[in-house]
C-alpha cells in the first residue's frame, strides 16, 4: 500500500509539472561557465535556499522579488520578474518551473539566467540588485515580413519610445506598460516594455532605450520582435499577445497650457521672442520624423526659413544639462555642418532651430531610381570629400571633440548648390552620452552603419564614425542602401558584396549603373579602397578622418591593403551571425547576439 501511495503521489507531481509546462513557454537560458561550484558544497546549499525562497515568494503582488542567501564568498543573489499583465497564479507556476529548470540546465554554474514568455529568473554570486544588466541579451523575432517596412519600422520606433517612457514612470510597484496603436483600419500594433522594479526611473529609461536601439538589427520589417536583457525587456507584435484587461487604464495626459509672455531662445548670439515662435508654427508643416523627434519647416516673422526639430520627450536628461550642451554645440561652425541657430526650452518642450537646407537629404536623391541621375560622379566625389572634412572638424578641429554616432545618408543634407551639410552632429551629446567615455548604455544610430564594437558592446570612439563613413561612402558609389541590399541579393549586405568583388578583382561591377562610363576609374577605385579600409573589423586598423582627408587630397600617398571587413550576414532563416562565423554557442563571450526564428516555434497567430 505504501508503494502504491508513493506512486500516486509521484503521478500527481508529474501531472502538476506537466500542467505548469503547458501554461508557460520556455525560450532560452544562459550559463556562465567561467565560475563553477562543486556539488554538495556550501554554495549549492545556499543556492537551494535561495531558489526555495524565490519559489515561496512567487505570489508577490508586484510580480518581482529579490533575495540573497549565505555569506561572504559563498553568498548567492537571486531574483525573478513576471510579466506585468499576468495573474499571480501564472507567475507562481512560471517561477516554480524556472527554479527547477535552471538547476537542470546550469547544474554547477555560479551565475545563470532563464527566460520564459511569462517570467525570467536569475541568480549570481555577484551583487545584482538595483543595477542595470545588459548582458546576456536574447533576441526573438517573428520571421514573417511586413509589406511596408519603412513605415512599419517608424511606427514601431515611435510606439516603443512611448511605451518605454510610460513603463519607466509607472507606479504601483511595477515598471511595466503596454500600448496599442492602429496601423491600418484592419491591423494594429501591440507593444510592451518592462523593467525590474529595483532600478531607478532614469536607469530603466536607459535600459529600455538601449533595447529599442537593438530592434533594427534583429527585427527590422518583421511582424514581431523582442529584445530581452536581465534588467528590462521590450516586445512588439501585430496580434494582442498580452492580457490588456488585467491592467488599470493609463492616467489621462496632463493638460497642456500655452505659456504667457515672452520665452527667449537661449542663445549666445540670437534672441527670439515667443510671439515670433508662435508665428513660426502658424506657417510650418511637418517635414519628417528622425530618431529623436519631429522636424518641421518653419517661417520666422521676418521671412527667414528655418528647420525646427521638436525633440522627443523620452529624454531623461535635465534641463540645465540640455541647455549647457546646446550652447556648446551652437558654437560649432563649418561649411559642411548644418548650423544650429538656437533652441527653446519651456517645461517639457525642447526645440532646436537649424538653418534651413532646401535640397532635402542625400538619401532623397541617392536611393531614388530617377533622382540619383542628378548625382553624376564629379558631384558624388565632391560630396564624399566634403563629408569627410565635416567629420574631421567634429573629431579634431572644433573646440569640442564630438563623435557623431548617427552618420547615414538621411543625415547628410544638401544645400542649393548640392554641397553636403552634416546634421544631427550634436544629438548624441545633447542626449546625455558622455563623449569622453569609451562605452555607453544608449546605442543610437541605424543598424548597418554602426560599427560592430558599438552595436554589440556600446564601445565607441572616433573610429566608430569612421566605420559609418565607410558604409556611407560605399553607398554613394553603388547608389544602393546598405539596409535593403541584402534583401534582394541572397542574404548579402552591401559591404560583403563589395568585398567579394574587391577580392575577385572586379570592383567596377559594384558602381551605380546610372554612372555608366562617365566616372574616373582611378577615383572610384581609390574610393572603394578607402571605404573598405574604413569598415575593417579592428578599429585600430581603420584610418583616422585626418588620414582619410589626406588620401583624398594627395594621390602620392600609398593606400594600405584592406583586410576583411566587419559585417553581419543575414541568413535566410532570420538568424543574425557575427562576421567571424561563430555562432553564440561556440563563442565564449556572453554578450554575443543570439536570434531565434520564431517561425520554427509553435505559437498561435490569428488569421
Amino acid at each position: 500500500m505504501q508503494t502504491l501511495a508513493s506512486f500516486i503521489i509521484l503521478l500527481s507531481l508529474l501531472s502538476l509539472i506537466m500542467n505548469i509546462q503547458a501554461q508557460v513557454t520556455y525560450r532560452y537560458h544562459f550559463c556562465t561557465n567561467s565560475t563553477t561550484f562543486t556539488r554538495n558544497s556550501t554554495f549549492q546549499e545556499n543556492l537551494d535556499v535561495l531558489l526555495s525562497s524565490l519559489s515561496s515568494n512567487s505570489t508577490h503582488l508586484s510580480g518581482f522579488y529579490n533575495t540573497s542567501a549565505g555569506q561572504v564568498s559563498d553568498n548567492v543573489y537571486g531574483l525573478f520578474l513576471c510579466r506585468g499583465d499576468l495573474s499571480t497564479d501564472v507567475c507562481k507556476d512560471c517561477v516554480t518551473l524556472a527554479t527547477q529548470a535552471i538547476i537542470q540546465r546550469c547544474p554547477t554554474q555560479r551565475e545563470a539566467i532563464i527566460f520564459y514568455d511569462e517570467c525570467l529568473l536569475r541568480y549570481s554570486n555577484q551583487f545584482i540588485f538595483s543595477r542595470m544588466a545588459q548582458e546576456p541579451v536574447l533576441y526573438l523575432l517573428n520571421s514573417q515580413n511586413i509589406t511596408d517596412q519603412e513605415r512599419f519600422n517608424e511606427i514601431v520606433d515611435t510606439t516603443m519610445d512611448d511605451t518605454a517612457l510610460q513603463a519607466a514612470n509607472a507606479s504601483a510597484g511595477k515598471k511595466f506598460a503596454i500600448k496599442k496603436v492602429n496601423i491600418t483600419q484592419s491591423q494594429s500594433l501591440y507593444t510592451l516594455a518592462q523593467c525590474t522594479p529595483d532600478i531607478s526611473v532614469s536607469v530603466c529609461g536607459q535600459c529600455l532605450q538601449l533595447a529599442i536601439s537593438r530592434l533594427p538589427g534583429c527585427c527590422s520589417g518583421k511582424q514581431g520582435g523582442r529584445v530581452l536583457f536581465p534588467s528590462c525587456n521590450i516586445r512588439y507584435e501585430i496580434y494582442e499577445f498580452y492580457n490588456a484587461t488585467a491592467l488599470p487604464p493609463p492616467p489621462p495626459p496632463p493638460a497642456v497650457t500655452r505659456p504667457q509672455g515672452k520665452v527667449d531662445f537661449a542663445l549666445s548670439f540670437v534672441s527670439v521672442n515667443y510671439d515670433e515662435y508662435s508665428d513660426m508654427f502658424l506657417y510650418s508643416h511637418r517635414k519628417k520624423r528622425l530618431g529623436f523627434g519631429e522636424v518641421y519647416k518653419g517661417i520666422m516673422s521676418n521671412g527667414q526659413a528655418i528647420a525646427v526639430k521638436r525633440l522627443s520627450k523620452n529624454s531623461f536628461q535635465g534641463a540645465e544639462e540640455f541647455k549647457n550642451e546646446v550652447l556648446l554645440v551652437a558654437k560649432l561652425q563649418h561649411r559642411n555642418l548644418v548650423r544650429l541657430l538656437g533652441f527653446c526650452l519651456e517645461g517639457e518642450e525642447k526645440i532646436l532651430v537649424y538653418e534651413f537646407v532646401p535640397n532635402k537629404s542625400l538619401d532623397y536623391f541617392l536611393f531614388d531610381p530617377e533622382k540619383r541621375r542628378q548625382l553624376n560622379w564629379p558631384r558624388r566625389y565632391k560630396i564624399i570629400e566634403e563629408i569627410a572634412r565635416g567629420i574631421l572638424y567634429l573629431h579634431e578641429d572644433s573646440r569640442l571633440r564630438i563623435i557623431h554616432h548617427d552618420l547615414k545618408a538621411s543625415n547628410i543634407l544638401l544645400n542649393e548648390d548640392m554641397h553636403p551639410k552634416i546634421s544631427d552632429f550634436g544629438m548624441a551629446k545633447i542626449f546625455g552620452v558622455d563623449q569622453t567615455l569609451g562605452n555607453t548604455s544608449r546605442i543610437v544610430g541605424p543598424y548597418g552603419y554602426m560599427s560592430p564594437e558599438y552595436a554589440m558592446h556600446g564601445q565607441f570612439s572616433v573610429k566608430s564614425d569612421v566605420f559609418s563613413f565607410g558604409v556611407l561612402l560605399l553607398e554613394i558609389i553603388c547608389g544602393k542602401k546598405n539596409s535593403s541590399f541584402y534583401q534582394t541579393d541572397g542574404g548579402e549586405d552591401l559591404v560583403s558584396h563589395i568585398w567579394k568583388h574587391w577580392r575577385n578583382e572586379t570592383p567596377f561591377e559594384v558602381v551605380d549603373s546610372v554612372l555608366r562610363d562617365s566616372y574616373s576609374r582611378n577615383e572610384v577605385l581609390r574610393c572603394i579602397q578607402i571605404g573598405l579600409l574604413c569598415v575593417q573589423e579592428d578599429p585600430s586598423d581603420r584610418p583616422t578622418m585626418a588620414k582619410i582627408v589626406l588620401l583624398f587630397s594627395s594621390y602620392s600617398v600609398t593606400l594600405p591593403i584592406p583586410q576583411q571587413p566587419a559585417f553581419f550576414l543575414h541568413s535566410k532563416s532570420g538568424q543574425i551571425m557575427p562576421g567571424n562565423g561563430l555562432d553564440s554557442e561556440q563563442s565564449t563571450n556572453k554578450s554575443v547576439s543570439w536570434s531565434v526564428d520564431e517561425g520554427s516555434i509553435t505559437e498561435v497567430y490569428p488569421r
